[in-house]
């Protein structure tokens, strides 16, 4: 099964304060935004593409937010590479089968209809990789 490039996620403490950066400079376009407030999620995201290449901004949207953790622990910056698959339960299965770890709390469908899961880190000496496919058009 192929694993293709899907995005970068970067957290940020504003999307509104990052966004020139991105759209000035890397000559992006903002695709999307929108609100997540699922427990676990709680991110404001700002889909960004440059080229043939998609950022999401990622903007906590209260203290306690998986992304607003990651910040104080690690600060601003890269969060996750996006890994887009064809069929997300059998990678995952793939994957298991090669001994990979997965945070099973993220198993999830996002607010725009992608599958996701998040490999754990230990697996991936130390980067968080998202898993993700998307529903058929």
């Amino acid at each position: 099964m192929d694993h293709v490039f899907d995005h970068i996620g970067i957290a940020v403490r504003s999307i509104d304060e990052a966004l020139p950066f991105y759209i000035n400079v890397l000559n992006g376009v903002v695709e999307d935004r929108y609100t997540s407030e699922a427990t676990g999620v709680e991110v404001h995201v700002a889909v960004i593409r440059t080229d043939e290449k998609v950022i999401e901004l990622l903007e906590p949207t209260n203290k306690n937010s998986p992304i607003a953790r990651f910040i104080r622990q690690r600060g601003k910056g890269v969060h996750h590479i996006a890994y887009r698959v064809e069929d997300l339960d059998v990678a995952i299965a793939n994957a298991r089968e090669k001994g990979i770890r997965f945070l099973e709390d993220t198993l999830r469908t996002n607010a725009r209809g992608r599958r996701l899961i998040y490999i754990n880190p230990i697996s991936t000496d130390g980067t968080l990789v998202e898993l993700c496919s998307y529903p058929a058009k």
